[in-house]
């Protein structure tokens, strides 16, 4: 059975959501799909679309791209783990 959290979100994007807020800080798209156990053309896909949703910005660093959680990711994301915490 899945686990409850499962029912709400979608758990890639959400665990991205969360991966993203634990520090608070820019991280390497290679680094977050590792994290959150998916292919890096996934995690791609996924930040694309919370960067159309103004949740992350990259920031481009020579060839890397940085990704950061905006004011409003950071918002989301607090309350998203929040429901983790209590559903998880």
């Amino acid at each position: 059975m899945k686990d409850n959290f499962d029912i709400f979100f979608r758990r890639k994007p959400a665990m991205m959501m969360i991966a993203l807020r634990k520090l608070s800080r820019v991280r390497y798209g290679s680094i977050l799909a590792k994290e959150v156990d998916c292919t890096y053309s996934h995690a791609v896909k996924i930040l694309q679309t919370l960067e159309d949703l103004g949740l992350v910005v990259f920031e481009k660093k020579g060839r890397i791209k940085l990704i950061k959680l905006t004011k409003k990711g950071m918002d989301t994301a607090d309350h998203i783990a929040k429901i983790h915490e209590i559903v998880g």
